[in-house]
């Protein structure tokens, strides 16, 4: 679409950022609303004051409609992750990682167990998504029957997740930033260790001492051969009920795209329900919608075991819909681009440039919820100004990871926060404090841009 001739200028779009900003803030922190009704007022008004500069309405819904079909992939993914949760739910995959951590993981150091493993799954299959949903689930269980912190567990699970994912050569958004920024994949990666390495360093040093920390008496630890028993009691516990997720982790390693893998994941979930369980094929089928519903009288194993199904994404797949909506809203309206280009003449040094596009991929995150976009557009508007300083463009890709990728699970509306948030039941603001890899990185990112280095 082409711009209008009556366009927001620079000072505009900084008003409409700390208006967007303001709405968003009051309604979350001073209202307590649901992140949905946040960015739906702020849909309203800036298409109401698109209105008044003269912008026709038609140019806004095809935006609007244009950031929906964007959304497309991404809900998909989601519904499917949701099912994939109950089907293993169900078949006993989730329930059998759970009881092997619950025997045989010290309680002590299940922050560290968490990170590590989260670490390694995800650097093999490239997905923070899949190891979330996943061995994630399962650890969050087993941090909840020994009565540690969920945020803190959390934090551990989506730190290492998201660790793995970046440092992946398998990870799309990791071939995305090196793609956009014209940097050979590994160069890319190997620069991100630069940032990546401290922060994991300090991240594992605080989660050590959190779980020393941590007030785990005998009570609990015996508690946690009761839970086992009771789990035992709804589901079968066996290696088989493991082969499932290990096909889908062999599918990702392979490379075989995301929605087949955890469609072959469903299917092979509902035969081990079947065959192994002795599940019914129509209660299977009730589990793929609403979630598995086990008969248990403890809170904490219920919340345990009874989760999944499409219906558990739609609180994520109906904030993904209205935020790929605004997003659109301010692409379609040039908002977004004129707000980055008021930046870049502003940038006179490294250290300004790789703040300038931090600052503009977590706008970008902000506006739209999408760590796509917050890679694409300031690598785009960015990387000219990288070749006239004659910065290498490794530190762009670099600080588009460290502000794109790991910023957004820290978003509630975005679209790894969302996910992260209601695939773990904990709320973004609630673990946001304990991900500490996510801003470390960010700080180390930034802060490396203003140490001149010998050349």
């Amino acid at each position: 679409m082409k711009q209008h001739k009556e366009g927001f200028i620079f000072k505009e779009t900084v008003f409409i950022l700390f208006l967007i900003l303001a709405i968003i803030y009051t309604s979350l922190f001073i209202w307590k609303t649901e992140p949905h009704i946040a960015l739906l007022a702020c849909l309203i008004v800036v298409s109401a004051l698109s209105v008044l500069k003269g912008y026709k309405w038609k140019e806004i819904e095809l935006g609007l409609v244009k950031g929906i079909q964007n959304g497309v992939q991404p809900i998909i993914v989601l519904a499917l992750i949701g099912i994939l949760i109950g089907a293993w739910m169900i078949s006993g995959t989730i329930p059998t990682v759970m009881a092997y951590a619950l025997t045989s993981i010290n309680p002590n150091y299940l922050l560290i167990t968490s990170l590590f493993s989260c670490m390694v799954i995800s650097s093999l299959v490239g997905s923070s998504f899949t190891t979330v949903s996943t061995v994630g689930v399962a650890l969050m269980g087993a941090g909840m029957a020994i009565g540690l912190p969920v945020e803190w567990v959390a934090g551990a699970v989506i730190s290492g997740a998201c660790f793995g994912d970046k440092m992946s050569p398998m990870s799309d958004t990791t071939n995305f930033a090196s793609g956009i920024s014209s940097v050979k994949l590994f160069t890319h990666i190997r620069h991100m260790t630069h940032t990546t390495i401290p922060s994991i360093i300090i991240t594992t040093l605080i989660f050590f001492i959190l779980g020393r920390l941590a007030t785990i008496d005998t009570a609990s630890i015996n508690e946690t051969k009761n839970m086992v028993s009771m789990i035992k009691d709804h589901v079968s516990i066996s290696s088989i009920t493991l082969l499932s997720p290990i096909l889908v982790i062999i599918l990702a390693i392979k490379k075989v795209p995301v929605i087949p893998a955890l469609v072959v994941g469903i299917i092979t979930g509902g035969m081990t329900a079947i065959g192994f369980q002795e599940v019914k094929f129509g209660e299977f089928l009730q589990v793929l919608q609403n979630g598995t519903a086990f008969p248990i009288d403890d809170r904490v194993v219920s919340n345990m075991l009874n989760r999944g199904g499409l219906q558990s994404m739609m609180w994520s797949i109906s904030l993904i819909l209205v935020a790929f909506a605004f997003g659109g809203i301010l692409n379609a309206l040039h908002i977004i681009p004129t707000l980055i280009k008021g930046l870049i003449y502003r940038i006179h040094s490294k250290g300004q440039l790789i703040l300038s596009t931090a600052a503009s991929s977590i706008g970008v995150n902000l506006l739209t919820g999408e760590q796509y976009l917050s890679i694409l557009i300031p690598g785009q508007s960015f990387k000219d100004l990288y070749d006239n300083l004659k910065i290498d463009r490794k530190y762009m890709s670099r600080t588009l990871e460290d502000a794109g990728t790991l910023i957004n699970p820290l978003i509630p509306w975005g679209v790894s926060g969302a996910f992260f948030a209601q695939t773990l039941g904990v709320p973004v603001i609630d673990f946001l404090p304990f991900a500490f890899f996510l801003y470390l990185s960010l700080f180390f990112s930034i802060g490396f841009g203003f140490i001149k280095r010998r050349i």
